[in-house]
């Protein structure tokens, strides 16, 4: 996932991050103009090798000031946990530059691969060491499944592609989209009354 997301990384490109966690993923970037990351549970972070090259830290996406514009918005494994997801890309859209992209990657929730290989897994570890249903945790976790991840990018977006690691996007484990061109009057739509009249006084 990772690999793919960083694929079009390049110097001077300005970077936004949702969901930046433990800030692993710098170590698959290229030096950027700016990388800013939204990321509410800085305890990850806190201590990271790669915190000096992030410009500004966010805990929410509503956080970042509306004028700011990045070149690419990118996520990994985290959409399947947002409750307000399209809350959420609908606020990319409206971020992205001109040409910008959005790249999020999430594993398939929902998927029968992904669920018979969670189970098999960590899963099999967990019930063995502790006797307790991982799947509890699974549902508490990963409230979002592929289909509605897709559909949430494909509502905001007009131009979505998808690659994916399995044998079809249901029969997969893990899948990346790229959204390109942004519909800003859906994007604006779903904002909130006090969002909507900050980017639309910002807009340029």
């Amino acid at each position: 996932m990772h690999r793919r997301i960083a694929r079009d990384a390049r110097e001077g490109l300005s970077t936004l991050e949702i969901g930046a966690g433990t800030l692993n993923h710098l170590h698959y970037e290229s030096n950027h103009a700016a990388y800013d990351i939204v990321e509410p549970a800085n305890y990850q972070f806190a201590g990271s090798p790669f915190l000096n090259r992030v410009r500004n830290i966010y805990n929410d996406i509503r956080e970042v000031p509306p004028d700011t514009r990045y070149d690419r918005i990118i996520s990994i494994a985290t959409f399947e946990h947002i409750c307000n997801l399209p809350e959420v890309v609908a606020g990319s859209g409206l971020l992205l530059n001109p040409g910008g992209v959005l790249r999020a990657a999430i594993p398939a929730e929902g998927g029968p691969l992904w669920t018979l290989g969670w189970k098999l897994t960590t899963g099999f570890e967990f019930k063995r060491r502790y006797g307790l249903d991982y799947g509890v945790i699974m549902r508490s976790e990963h409230v979002n499944t592929w289909q509605e991840v897709a559909d949430v990018l494909n509502y905001f977006f007009r131009r979505v592609e998808f690659t994916y690691l399995g044998l079809t996007r249901t029969l997969s484990f893990y899948q990346v989209y790229i959204c390109c061109d942004p519909d800003r009057t859906k994007c604006l739509d779903y904002t909130d009354v006090n969002q909507r009249q900050r980017y639309a006084t910002k807009s340029t």
